[in-house]
């Protein structure tokens, strides 16, 4: 990020606004706020920020999208994607009162359905996107239907509804060849280049300027690209996209340039037979919209997987760099649970030591951090090593904020030392460990979400021997073993019942008279040779709990079948791990990379041995299965750990007893593999797949024969979730991080784990794309197995519970001399950068937490809501701008905006609805909220206002651009949004709906 603010994005915004200056003619367009603000806040004189005013007061400036950056859509979550646009809104809203209304989504690779409605929902009027299948691209341009009405929300339907433009063949930069030249077509001031621009201020591949000599050469290009162009869309109005990657960065000789051009093309006008204007994205649309058209409708499938020819797949990058994916959820899930309980601790504790204006900083760092690596090179892992170590310490960091500020809060709750930091220990070694001598154990654990959660966390102990108490003293559920990761260490797992955004503390002790929690006991199997085993005579053994019955087979130490105790449905049901080897000599043929997926034959299996091991116990059994190369191998090359919990009578154990937990261990993998989980079912399938959109809606993905590369451009991302199913039963798979996923064959799903990959690729070896990632990585997967209807009840919660486990906190307290030891553990990025097996799975990376506690949780009223409903956000955003436009617009024009510390009155909520119409009987039913009631724990509710989806809008003045479709002839302005009335709103399938809300200040 630096390197590149020195090497051309800061001079982009100073030549930019010098050059805008200078020519009322001139126009420009900006998207990612990231590099803006760092110029505005470090670069930018005040002569400088009054010319930006003026400008985006002219219309001449123009912010698009407005978001951080432009996010990816394919591996991304909803939650983070609204995060980062709601960080560039609230910037830009604040400090200009603008408020983007258009889209530039036009380098994301595919495009997700779940983008049009969150624009919709943010007060866009059009959307732009760009790169979308190739054939599917050819066809739509023949056709003319480049340009239509899409309903990304099958349930939003027309409400949410956005017109959407896809770019044509040439994509969104300025044709680079001329007919006239071998230099880089409109690209006056050449490439940029690193990590210093040239002292000469000449750059590589500066194009030939304007001159008298070949104006009309280069006028004939323009004109004939834009003919071209003008014959694939439906109005005589073309967009012509004047710039590409790291350009402008010399805006003087860009301007220079480009007016001649336009000049000349305006002044011979007649023999051209074109007219052409500087324009922003609001121009052109604007233009499109007084046209008055009739627009065909476009429903709720996405342009996902995206390829450039047949052999150019880009479904690769839906598992590139595991490990980040993982880390850049995991942050996300810790900056969802921060920003509540801090929330929370403002609200209640008014008196609190902690200071908020810090605390609101620590929490920013990681909103900054979880917003920029949803770049669309950055959780695709698609970028080079250091800038993924870029984004790495930047988490990193940001979660260690967030974990100190948790820490801090419960430190001032419990009476703490009110003149203390809470001091920090940084230690490396990943251990959560417990059990010193005379030392009581304390486990803090926070539940982020807004149900009544029952689940167990895992800490690891010293011993066998440990008893487990709750804050009233009374013996907790627990379990004991030895531990996958360390021979000389134990994980105990404690069972936690924990009411909605509450915490609860649990003590753990040295045996002491009592037998608190359950010691598993270990069984372990020959390993199995599976070239010899014979499969038609089967030893198989059951593993069962209430909800199922699984069955391995001791021949081959392999799963054999599932059973649903419910229905006693039986399905078979089979796990293997492959390999698909690949190409990397583009001498040789098609190449895989960062982005590509180009398998050179079908998946190989790894393994020839298997050994077992199964660890029982009264709350939890888990299969260890571990993968050899041979029988004779010494280290396996992967493991699955499979766990089926067991609910003592007392405790909601619905969700617990319904998921079958997988964690994987993977790597190091060989150069030039890609490593996938394939799991095969008796299940009638016909090869039909579901995947989720952004974790916010499903889509059908039917397998599709092509000429070539069928394997790879059947992949498609699995955000949070994947099923299959046949008539009666559904497997769905949910994840807690980004995955390639198929279905090669009927009752089939693999999912892509792992890649590791070099090729001689000029372009990947000059940018180090070459993916040679030697990494082991542990992701998790849970599996539920069941009737449609029972699945539908189940998976949306389970898919939030694992992406948003308790928050688990470790403290100690010297029984002798009542010291109190405070920690805050970091495990610093340098470990995350080599695996993420330990912090993943055992939350060793909590922080080390407190003193002694109160009796009972300080969250005596828990928020709490239905089943179909979801908290989506509960946060202290920090803005300081008014929330009435006519007043936050007058404010900044007479310099009077406030400034100062952060607005800490604004709460913002926002509440989404999980299912879709017709789902399911009963969870699709709208949901009627008394906000008054949901949020008296909290205090007492003052006001609330409906906001647009980032919060700069408000709803009752929202009026977005109605275009005609057939279906609704009418074009008008419309407000889609059915607002509250005294604290109590209606929530509708799939609606977001977001609030500001105060409370009365105690």
């Amino acid at each position: 990020m630096d390197e590149s603010m020195h090497a051309y994005a800061a001079n982009v915004y100073t030549t930019v606004v010098e050059e805008l200056m200078k020519g009322k003619q001139r126009k420009f367009i900006a998207v990612e706020q990231e590099f803006f603000r760092l110029w505005w806040d470090f670069v930018a004189t005040d002569t400088q920020k009054q010319q930006v005013r003026q400008l985006l007061q002219e219309g001449r400036l123009e912010f698009v999208i407005g978001g951080q950056v432009m996010h990816d859509e394919a591996v991304t979550l909803i939650d983070d994607q609204i995060l980062q646009l709601t960080e560039g809104h609230g910037f830009l809203y604040e400090t200009f009162g603008f408020r983007p209304q258009f889209s530039w989504h036009v380098d994301p690779f595919g495009a997700s359905a779940t983008t049009p409605t969150l624009f919709a929902l943010a007060g866009f009027n059009a959307h732009l996107i760009s790169r979308i299948d190739y054939d599917l691209k050819a066809d739509m341009q023949k056709t003319k239907k480049l340009q239509f009405v899409w309903q990304g929300s099958p349930s939003l339907s027309e409400r949410q509804e956005i017109f959407t433009h896809v770019m044509d063949q040439y994509s969104y930069c300025t044709p680079s060849q001329l007919p006239f030249s071998n230099r880089s077509g409109f690209f006056w001031n050449g490439f940029a280049t690193f990590p210093d621009p040239p002292k000469d201020g000449v750059y590589p591949n500066m194009s030939l300027p304007v001159t008298d000599a070949n104006l009309h050469l280069y006028a004939q290009t323009m004109v004939a690209n834009i003919k071209e162009r003008a014959a694939w869309f439906q109005t005589g109005e073309v967009l012509w996209p004047w710039g590409c990657d790291k350009q402008f960065f010399n805006a003087s000789v860009q301007y220079s340039n480009m007016d001649l051009l336009v000049d000349y093309i305006n002044k011979h006008s007649a023999e051209f037979g074109v007219t052409v204007q500087y324009a922003t994205v609001s121009d052109y649309f604007q233009a499109i919209y007084s046209r008055n058209l009739t627009w065909e409708i476009r429903d709720s499938q996405d342009f996902l997987p995206y390829s450039t020819e047949s052999f150019q797949a880009w479904t690769g990058f839906y598992t590139s760099r595991s490990t980040l994916k993982g880390i850049a959820r995991r942050a996300s899930s810790l900056l969802y649970a921060g920003e509540s309980f801090f929330t929370q601790y403002v609200w209640k504790h008014p008196e609190g030591s902690v200071c908020k204006c810090k605390a609101l900083e620590q929490l920013q760092s990681l909103r900054w951090a979880v917003s920029e690596v949803q770049h669309h090179d950055g959780i695709t892992g698609t970028e080079s090593p250091k800038v993924k170590d870029m984004y790495m310490n930047n988490l990193m960091y940001g979660m260690f904020n967030v974990k100190k500020l948790m820490a801090s809060i419960i430190f001032d709750i419990n009476n703490a030392k009110k003149n203390g930091e809470v001091y920090s220990s940084v230690y490396t070694t990943g251990s959560g460990k417990t059990g010193a001598t005379g030392v009581d154990q304390y486990v803090v654990v926070y539940n982020p979400l807004a149900w009544n959660i029952t689940t167990f966390v895992t800490v690891s102990v010293s011993s066998e021997e440990m008893s487990v108490y709750d804050e009233l003293g009374h013996s907790v559920p627990a379990q004991v073993q030895s531990s996958v990761e360390s021979q000389s260490t134990y994980d105990l797992y404690i069972l936690v019942a924990i009411s909605g955004l509450s915490y609860r503390k649990y003590s753990i002790k040295p045996l002491d008279g009592k037998q608190s929690a359950f010691i598993g006991s270990s069984v372990k199997y020959k390993r199995r040779d599976l070239t010899r085993a014979d499969r038609q005579r089967r030893q198989l053994f059951p593993v069962v709990n209430n909800c199922y019955q699984i069955v391995f087979d001791q021949n081959t130490n392999l799963m054999h079948s599932i059973t649903e105790r419910e229905t006693n449905q039986t399905v078979q049901f089979t796990q293997e791990f492959l390999e698909y080897h690949i190409n990397g000599d583009t001498k040789k043929g098609p190449i895989s990379d960062n982005y590509l997926f180009a398998p050179n034959a079908s998946a190989v299996p790894v393994s020839k041995a298997v050994g077992l091991e199964v660890m029982s116990g009264n709350l939890m059994t888990e299969i260890r299965q571990y993968f050899y190369s041979n029988v004779t191998s010494q280290d396996y090359i992967y493991a699955v750990y499979t766990r089926l919990y067991s609910v003592p009578e007392g405790y909601d154990g619905k969700l617990l007893c319904h998921r079958i937990e997988q964690e994987y261990s993977v790597g190091p993998l060989e150069l030039n593999r890609e490593a996938v989980l394939r799991t095969s079912t008796n299940l009638n399938t016909s090869q039909l797949l579901y995947t989720d959109n952004n974790g916010y809606q499903m889509q059908k993905r039917p397998f599709k024969a092509y000429v070539n590369n069928t394997v790879a451009r059947n992949y498609y991302p699995m955000v949070q979730t994947a099923y299959i199913e046949d008539d009666t039963t559904r497997l769905m798979l949910l994840a807690e991080r980004a995955h390639g996923v198929s279905s090669q064959e009927n009752g089939q799903v693999e999912v892509m784990l792992h890649r590791r990959i070099w090729n001689n690729l000029e372009w990947n070896l000059n940018n180090n794309l070459t993916l040679n990632d030697s990494s082991v990585v542990c992701p998790v997967i849970w599996l539920i197995l069941g009737t449609k209807a029972v699945t539908n009840t189940l998976y949306r919660t389970s898919g939030l519970a694992l992406e948003h486990r308790p928050v688990v906190m470790f403290g100690a307290l010297s029984a002798s001399e009542g010291l109190v030891y405070v920690y805050v553990a970091l495990i610093y990025a340098v470990e995350f950068l080599n695996a993420d097996c330990k912090p993943a799975v055992r939350q060793r990376d909590k922080p080390k937490l407190p003193r002694r506690l109160q009796q009972n949780s300080v969250h005596d009223l828990p928020v709490t809501v239905p089943p179909n409903l979801h908290l989506q956000t509960l946060s202290i955003p920090g803005w300081r701008y008014s929330s009435n436009h006519a007043e936050q617009v007058r404010s900044i024009r007479m310099g009077k905006q406030k400034q100062g510390d952060a607005d800490f009155s604004r709460v913002l909520l926002r509440i989404r609805h999980l299912y879709e119409v017709g789902e399911d009987p009963v969870l699709s039913q709208p949901v009627i909220v008394d906000l008054k009631s949901l949020l008296k724990g909290l205090g007492s509710v003052m006001a609330v206002e409906e906001r647009s989806l980032t919060g700069t809008w408000d709803v009752n003045t929202l009026e977005r651009w109605k275009w005609k479709t057939a279906q609704y002839p009418g074009k008008k302005f419309f407000n889609s949004t059915e607002t509250s009335e005294d604290f109590i709103v209606t929530v509708h399938p799939k609606e977001i709906r977001t609030f500001f809300v105060y409370f009365q200040v105690q």
